[in-house]
């Protein structure tokens, strides 16, 4: 296939944009109109078929794909070739952009060599709200202009979102510390109040720094300095959760977990927990039913040396290897969401609860030694 195939006009035209070396081509199939991203601007093509639309826009990516890579094939073909010869660098990258194709756009979304500059182009190229989530997992473009853009993209498509997992994440990626200014966090974090999808969003993406105050537990003093000269992870652990900052945190799962809609909003929120005590767990989730965990931790003797704290110190145990596990004997493989996977985890929902309050609230006899 050659450009001569084209309709007279639109192959005088593409010439004209090519030889303008765009930096990314997209094409809207529904006009059939195709754009150009260049140095200053953009350049527009209404197309004018001369055979099916399928058929000439298969032409068309064809023809894109000879300039832009020296092979009419196109994608996926060519990235095979280029993936197996270790060359997804760059150059590769640039190229990739310029087929008009929005999987070989996402190909560069999800590329190791992604940089803040290709990420904008790339975001020109397809505005997906799955491409802005791929694209802000790269440090270099979440600390980048384009960071900022794709986070405002995805706090602001948020409405429109319907699934709660691309929820969590969306908010999970755009909230990450550093991406937009606090204030902005914060505006979503009193916007979560009633989505408990978008408070899942904020554990993961900083547990140890969500967009609100919080006082530390009230002995929080008493038991500091003597924290301070312990060594090891549970004394950390349980520095970390009286403070301010895991108050806030702990508090915060506690809302999530007093009425759960769904079983993607459990299983992250697990997750992040075990994650927040991962240092008690260096092996990972040790997939394990709330009973085992409570016995072990029941079992534990580093927790009997904790004292006034040793309550606190079993429940940050338990806490540390909340998995599927914990919820599998209960849920055996059923997909159930609101109240009715609620009344079949009242249980486990119910353990976990009283843990989180041991951590919360001090017993009422506090001056155990």
């Amino acid at each position: 296939m050659s450009i001569s195939e084209l309709s007279s006009e639109d192959a005088l035209r593409l010439n004209v944009l090519l030889a303008n070396n765009p930096l990314a081509i997209r094409i809207h199939e529904s006009s059939m109109t195709l754009y150009g991203l260049l140095e200053d601007g953009e350049s527009s093509i209404s197309l004018n078929p001369n055979r099916t639309d399928e058929k000439y826009l298969k032409l068309i990516r064809s023809v894109l794909s000879e300039r832009a890579l020296g092979n009419p094939q196109g994608y996926p073909l060519y990235l095979q070739r280029w993936t197996r010869m270790g060359r997804m660098r760059d150059e590769s990258l640039n190229a990739l952009l310029k087929l008009g194709d929005p999987d070989a756009v996402f190909a560069v979304v999800c590329a190791e060599g992604l940089t803040d500059e290709l990420a904008g182009r790339a975001w020109w190229a397809s505005t997906e709200p799955e491409n802005a989530r791929r694209m802000l997992q790269t440090d270099s473009v979440a600390r980048g202009e384009t960071g900022r853009a794709l986070a405002r993209f995805l706090v602001e498509y948020l409405p429109f979102e319907t699934e709660t997992e691309t929820m969590i994440e969306s908010v999970r990626m755009a909230m990450r510390p550093g991406v937009l200014p606090e204030e902005e966090r914060r505006r979503l974090w009193q916007r979560s109040s009633r989505k408990l999808p978008y408070l899942v969003g904020f554990i993961a993406a900083a547990a140890d720094d969500l967009p609100d105050g919080m006082p530390a537990r009230s002995d929080y003093q008493k038991h500091c300095e003597r924290l301070l000269q312990l060594d090891g992870p549970m004394a950390g652990l349980l520095r970390k959760s009286l403070s301010s900052e895991g108050q806030l945190f702990l508090t915060t799962c506690q809302r999530i977990l007093v009425k759960p809609p769904t079983q993607d909003v459990l299983t992250t929120t697990f997750d992040v927990i075990r994650e927040y005590f991962s240092g008690l767990r260096p092996v990972g989730d040790p997939d394990s039913t709330i009973d085992e965990l409570l016995a072990t931790a029941e079992a534990s003797q580093d927790a009997a040396n904790f004292g006034a704290l040793e309550a606190e110190a079993r429940a940050i145990l338990v806490l540390s290897g909340l998995g599927y596990g914990v919820l599998r004997p209960q849920l055996k493989g059923s997909t159930a969401s609101g109240g009715l996977m609620r009344r079949k985890l009242s249980h486990v929902l119910q353990i976990i609860g009283q843990q989180l309050e041991r951590l919360l609230h001090p017993p009422v006899d506090s001056h155990r030694d």
